[in-house]
């Protein structure tokens, strides 16, 4: 019933608003010149007292007064000499105003709301928040403020908070988990990522040192031996991260998914692609290593490997160069494919080819708007290959 007065009350007031201007018609108009004469008056009044007192002379008097005179003979023989007629109403005007209007709201919130529908405040909405994740988050927010003691809570909502961005709570979940429940490869993995997305993809020092703890609970862990090879690859230590790379290759079984990335940076770092598979059964690999991508056009195969050791840097390069062509025109064709379109901007960096990977990645913003989480990693990689990306993140 409080939601029908209020919708009465809102209903009126706009009527109100709408009519005053139609209702007030030109009263304000009717009246100007008799404002304008009575200014008039008032200044020969002013003029007099002015020659009384000898602020001005006699001549000067008569040339104002005769000018005022004039102006004030001009205003009061325009004024109507009959009754003015009273204002005209817009009568069509203010039926529609109130009666179409507030019968066209009502049928139009009639066929798209839902007024059986009984009120949910916020502490029902919490009872039963559905898939609502912004409701599941502020729930869990809400049990953790009262039991902040809860490293199992932190440690759930550690991942959503990197998940929807939120990389500061994010930090501050995986830092309260770990002091509770104690440090694990997933936990320290989560916050060094959420280190390095504050720090815009950057490996830092303490991110650094986390991997490197984690690596010391589990020595073959493939998403800390990445993070740590590429910390020094960004700190232009060339020859230590390509040595890194090379035994996280040869580590890697030979369908590991993040394999083709490690090969680029291998690439990238000024050496061939190591051949993967050297250490098949390395305990702790895993499809959740950094860089794991689904299979997509544009890998190069086994036997590309193979063909790519035994030939010269020239026609090496050029079957690189055509390998990534051909997936750049697989991409063209379909273009909904988000690993593809990383793999491609990497790998003309690779090449050198800045204008052609400006290329790759403003397209690949076409298919994946820089507003999501995909689009977002394109503009991460791109920063972190030296790409501009002015007018792109818009």
């Amino acid at each position: 019933m409080l939601f029908w007065i209020l919708v009465a009350v809102l209903t009126a007031v706009v009527a109100v608003i709408l009519l005053y201007p139609l209702l007030r018609g030109a009263k304000a108009a009717e009246n100007i010149r008799a404002g304008e004469a009575a200014v008039y008056r008032d200044q020969l009044r002013e003029l007099d007292r002015d020659l009384s007192g000898g602020l001005i002379t006699p001549e000067e008097a008569d040339y104002a007064r005769a000018e005022i005179g004039r102006r004030l003979i001009a205003v009061s023989a325009d004024e109507p000499v009959e009754t003015p007629k009273p204002a005209r109403h817009h009568r069509f005007t203010e039926a529609f105003v109130l009666l179409v209007l507030p019968v066209l709201g009502l049928c139009l919130y009639l066929a798209t709301g839902r007024p059986d529908l009984p009120s949910q405040p916020l502490e029902a909405r919490l009872e039963n928040p559905g898939n609502d994740v912004a409701v599941l988050i502020t729930k869990a927010e809400r049990h953790l403020a009262e039991k902040p003691d809860d490293g199992k809570g932190w440690d759930v909502l550690a991942p959503i908070y990197f998940r929807t961005m939120r990389v500061n709570d994010a930090q501050v979940a995986y830092r309260n988990a770990i002091r509770l429940l104690g440090p694990s490869p997933v936990r320290l993995d989560g916050l060094a990522e959420t280190l390095m997305a504050v720090s815009d993809g950057v490996v830092t020092e303490e991110a650094r040192q986390v991997l490197e703890q984690s690596l010391t609970l589990e020595p073959d862990n493939p998403r800390a031996r990445f993070y740590i090879a590429l910390s020094s690859e960004q700190a232009g230590r060339r020859d230590e991260a390509r040595q890194a790379f090379e035994a996280l290759a040869k580590q890697s079984p030979p369908d590991a998914p993040w394999l083709p990335l490690v090969n680029q940076h291998i690439a990238m770092n000024g050496a061939n692609p190591a051949a993967p598979g050297a250490n098949s059964a390395a305990p702790g690999a895993n499809s959740a290593a950094p860089g794991a991508v689904s299979a997509a056009p544009g890998n190069p195969t086994q036997q590309d490997v193979a063909a790519a050791e035994i030939m010269n840097a020239g026609d090496r390069q050029q079957m690189i160069r055509g390998m990534v062509e051909s997936l750049d025109a697989k991409l063209s064709a379909d273009p909904n494919n988000f690993e593809g379109w990383m793999r491609l901007v990497r790998s003309y960096a690779v090449l050198n080819d800045r204008d052609r990977a400006a290329g790759a990645l403003k397209r690949g913003l076409a298919a994946f708007p820089p507003a999501g989480e995909q689009g977002r990693q394109l503009l991460a990689l791109a920063r972190e290959l030296g790409i501009a990306t002015e007018g792109m993140a818009q």
